[in-house]
């Protein structure tokens, strides 16, 4: 059975980046949270963010661009 919340380190394991951009993710409203005793990150929030922003360069998140490929 898949986890239903990931923290914030399990976040970054899963996606293969630091915790800081996980928290950068958190607060450009990429990534949404909810809080119980420290964030969390539900399983379907993960799913959601993965596939919408599937293609896509988020090196800027105030710019983020389609990929050329």
């Amino acid at each position: 059975m898949q986890d239903a919340l990931y923290t914030v380190k399990e976040t970054s394991k899963i996606l293969k980046v630091g915790i800081h951009k996980v928290y950068d993710l958190i607060d450009n409203g990429l990534l949404i949270p909810l809080k119980l005793g420290s964030l969390k990150i539900p399983a379907v929030q993960l799913d959601k963010f993965i596939l919408d922003y599937t293609g896509k360069d988020l090196t800027d998140l105030k710019n983020i661009k389609t990929l050329n490929l």
